[in-house]
């Protein structure tokens, strides 16, 4: 009997995503050169220096990756016993920003934290708050068990959740994240609560709702000329400006319009890279949330579905772990890492698109900045250490 089960453990053999890295490796190299050719002009105007945006960049790319491939070797089970701690730490930093003097304002935005005044320690506690979400409501659910199924429990989930992204909302200013944050605590309820037809029938009322919504909106508003000095809500300025770009171009729409002639004149194959003319000023900081109409002007709808191939490859790889996760808690974590990169894509691309109104949402891996790609590679360090427990029978 023990040689059989020495022989059985035996047949068994340890994993490790490697394609996961390469699919990472690939994009943070394709968007490193997308950002040197969007931001070149830009930068040499502003600082002098064509590689301003692309040095710094790579340097916290490279870092955060070989990061990511450190953390990986961890027993990502430690994260059970800290979720707790990261989801008011996220709170309190984010607190900060509203709060203290520390808190920085960038473009318009109140989002940022530095530290003691010091622009390296400088970051978005919002990006700290969508990887408490991720570690902690599966920690919640695994310690509510059979009490999930309960309206108590759900509830409790939901606040925790929801309370999570009002704020995100509130502190920050950031309806983007708390969209994505919302996004990641309803979308693993449904994945580990039994009763998916409850979600279901509340997901189709919620689709039927958002269509009439545009529909009235754009009955009620979009028609409408109004003297955008006079609206004080910049979010319903943003619902104007996407309603009839063409109309607010000066508020706003100008950005939107380019980014869409960017997208057209690029054709199937593009202009070419680093051919771009929108790039030149037509789309103010097309580093940052637009860079995706800038690679479909330079490489065309060809070059926009590689960046969307690449992106479903990675949702696959991730897919793939959480499918075969030695535990539930993994699966749960890695399934709201594949939640969060899904979300920020579709809405990035949407908001490029004009399908929905701006929200300063950036493209995960191309867009310009620092805090986004050390925070998106310690959720990739995360994903491959739940891998390096996938056992698989020879």
């Amino acid at each position: 009997m023990a040689g059989r089960k020495k022989k059985k453990r035996s047949a068994k053999s340890g994993y490790y995503d490697f394609n996961l890295v390469a699919v990472v490796i690939l994009l943070i190299c394709f968007g490193l050169v997308m950002l040197y050719s969007t931001s070149a002009y830009t930068a040499q105007v502003k600082f002098g220096n064509d590689m301003n945006f692309f040095t710094k960049q790579t340097i916290i790319s490279v870092v955060s990756l070989l990061a990511a491939l450190f953390v990986s070797k961890f027993d990502y089970h430690v994260l059970y016993y800290v979720g707790k701690v990261s989801y008011w730490l996220s709170i309190f930093l984010m607190a900060m920003v509203k709060f203290t003097p520390w808190g920085e304002e960038v473009n318009g935005a109140k989002r940022w934290l530095k530290l003691f005044g010091i622009q390296a320690l400088q970051f978005q506690p919002a990006e700290v708050a969508k990887i408490a979400a991720i570690i902690f409501i599966p920690c919640l659910i695994m310690k509510m068990g059979r009490e999930i199924t309960t309206r108590r429990g759900l509830l409790k989930l939901l606040a925790y959740g929801l309370g999570l992204a009002a704020a995100a909302f509130y502190l920050t200013e950031n309806l983007s994240t708390a969209m994505i944050i919302a996004g990641i605590t309803v979308i693993m309820i449904f994945i580990a609560h039994p009763n998916k037809r409850l979600f279901l029938m509340w997901g189709g009322i919620l689709a039927v709702l958002v269509v009439l919504a545009r529909i009235m909106l754009q009955v009620t508003l979009g028609e409408m000329t109004l003297d955008m000095d006079n609206v004080e809500n910049f979010r319903l300025a943003r619902v104007l400006v996407w309603l009839n770009p063409e109309k607010y171009s000066s508020e706003g729409g100008y950005q939107i319009m380019q980014a869409l002639y960017a997208i057209g004149s690029g054709g199937f194959f593009g202009k070419g890279l680093g051919n771009s003319v929108q790039k030149l000023g037509p789309v103010p900081e097309a580093q940052n949330d637009m860079i995706f109409s800038i690679i479909c002007e330079e490489l065309g709808v060809f070059g926009g579905m590689v960046v969307l191939l690449l992106f479903g490859y990675m949702l696959y790889r991730l897919f793939f772990i959480a499918q075969n996760a030695p535990d539930f808690y993994g699966s749960l974590m890695v399934s709201g890492i594949l939640i969060h990169i899904a979300l920020q894509v579709i809405l990035n691309i949407c908001v490029v698109l004009n399908w929905i109104p701006t929200t300063g949402i950036t493209l995960p891996f191309f867009s310009y900045g620092g805090t986004s790609i050390m925070f998106l590679m310690a959720e990739m360090g995360i994903a491959l250490s739940v891998s390096r427990e996938i056992k698989f029978a020879k």
